[in-house]
């Protein structure tokens, strides 16, 4: 990383940009997961704002297990380490945080509209129908049954092989396919930890919904909801809860979701 710090991956002036934040970057070449090395570091007395980022992530992974591959330098994946007063309810809210962040960063550097699919997915709407651009994961730990942090987790396509490869082509799109742009995955994670920082220091939770309610590809729209617990919820989603459950109208009635994946059953 020419013209950069060794350890953080950043130039001075994208440092300086973060001065007075609670982040702290450290950036390697490579690791298993970053969530996992920040759960661990969690344990050992980690402070709050640590963030680590990863060129590549051999175990990466995202909601129930499923793995998360990129190429090598082609993502920003990153994990966060939160140590929040919250209540353990609305943890759902770091995950909708995280994704207001990022897709707001997106478009103030480089103009791409990200809309946000609940509860962890972040969507680009293309020619082709609407297609993946990166996903959350958040992971929490306790102190018996205290919360003791929370690990947000990150991954971005950023500059992917053109054209994407045929086993990701129907779902996935990266950054360097919808803009003629250069890049800089330091300048793009500086935007999206200070949009992070702001929400974060501000207890207000309506100004957050409202953000994540503009970006919201999943509202308005009649969904399947396969259940985390088993079963499904059919109806249309309406909004969320003011602890980050989405609001789901069927017939039979209101349903608030706590964990699941939907699936869009037709264009909005």
């Amino acid at each position: 990383m020419r013209g950069r710090d060794a350890r953080t991956g950043l130039s001075d002036g994208q440092l300086q940009a973060l001065a007075g934040t609670r982040f702290t970057v450290h950036w390697v070449d490579a690791t298993g997961s970053t969530n996992d090395d920040l759960r661990a570091a969690a344990a050992d007395g980690a402070p709050d704002g640590s963030v680590l980022l990863a060129d590549h992530q051999t175990s990466g992974h995202g909601r129930q297990g499923r793995t998360w591959e990129a190429p090598a330098g082609s993502s920003l994946l990153l994990s966060i380490l939160l140590r929040p007063q919250l209540d353990p309810e609305h943890l759902h809210l770091l995950t909708t945080a995280a994704g207001v962040a990022a897709a707001e960063a997106v478009d103030e550097e480089l103009a791409v509209p990200v809309g946000l699919k609940w509860p962890n997915d972040l969507v680009v709407a293309t020619p082709a129908g609407e297609r993946k651009l990166g996903g959350i994961l958040a992971e929490a730990t306790w102190s018996g049954d205290e919360l003791d942090a929370v690990v947000v987790g990150l991954g971005l396509n950023v500059d992917w092989p053109e054209p994407v490869p045929d086993e990701l082509a129907d779902i996935a799109v990266a950054l360097n396919h919808l803009t003629d742009e250069d890049i800089d995955r330091g300048d793009l994670l500086v935007a999206l930890l200070l949009r992070l920082e702001s929400i974060l220091v501000d207890p207000e939770r309506s100004a957050l919904l409202e953000r994540w309610s503009h970006l919201a590809t999943t509202l308005g729209r009649d969904v399947r909801v396969e259940l985390a617990s088993g079963g499904e919820v059919v109806g249309r989603a309406t909004g969320l809860t003011d602890t980050g459950r989405l609001v789901v109208e069927t017939a039979g009635g209101v349903e608030e979701i706590t964990a699941g994946d939907v699936h869009h059953l037709r264009p909005a």
